[in-house]
């Protein structure tokens, strides 16, 4: 099972994001061999900062970890043509569970993200990866930004440290400062269909097809809530 199963009905982004994640092992690999490489550089599909827009259970945030799992894929299979993203070597693996030591992953119950946060972010931004092939920050809850924690972010996103790739997350671009969202590559990611949400849950899961679409009706395409009534008796 590859990182990109979990980007259920969405074909384009999950297209954008692959050849994102080989462009960006390329850029890796010639750091490697000593020669220069630029994320932004012309025709490259990589670049040092994403902006995940959709609606509730569309899967924003997955999406945002699965790339940053591919990002920081090890698998030998790379160098004989597979595409990064595994989802079984320890690059890919620790990043899923949220033990990857250059993966940090920002979520909050709080109704906002203040300054003093954000610049401990950013500090941690400007340092090079310490075991992985990227620094990658995940910050699920975008939205909540305040705006001088919003300005604080700018400066990272306007001056990037070299190997390191911020992936925001929100409900929609009206969400985000303009200044932040005119500097990200947009991918905009849409409910699921009630069909493919089931689909999942019988293959993954090994739900019943008949709880399958039930739960996915029920929740109207939001993936997160119908494994759990899916799966969850209480």
């Amino acid at each position: 099972m590859t990182v990109w199963d979990d980007l259920v009905g969405q074909d384009r982004v999950r297209e954008q994001l692959s050849a994102a994640a080989r462009d960006a092992d390329a850029l890796v690999t010639a750091v490697s061999d000593g020669r220069p490489a630029d994320p932004g550089a012309q025709g490259s599909k990589m670049t040092h900062a994403w902006l995940f827009t959709g609606p509730p259970g569309s899967g924003r945030a997955t999406a945002a970890r699965a790339f940053a799992a591919a990002l920081q894929c090890t698998s030998p299979d790379r160098a004989l043509g597979g595409e990064p993203g595994c989802g079984f070597c320890d690059g890919c693996h620790t990043s899923l569970i949220g033990t990857h030591a250059d993966v940090q992953v920002i979520r909050t119950d709080l109704l906002s993200i203040g300054v003093k946060e954000t610049r401990d972010l950013v500090r941690r931004a400007q340092l090079s990866p310490a075991v992985g092939r990227w620094q990658v920050i995940v910050m699920e809850d975008a939205d909540r930004l305040t705006e001088g924690a919003g300005n604080v972010l700018l400066k990272a996103v306007e001056e990037p440290a070299p190997r390191t790739v911020w992936l925001l997350c929100a409900p929609s671009l009206e969400d985000v400062l303009p200044t932040i969202r005119s500097r990200c590559r947009h991918l905009s990611l849409s409910t699921p269909p009630v069909e493919a949400v089931a689909d999942v849950l019988i293959r993954r899961d090994g739900v019943d097809p008949e709880r399958a679409h039930a739960a996915a009706r029920a929740t109207q395409g939001h993936i997160g809530r119908a494994r759990r009534l899916a799966t969850d008796e209480r």
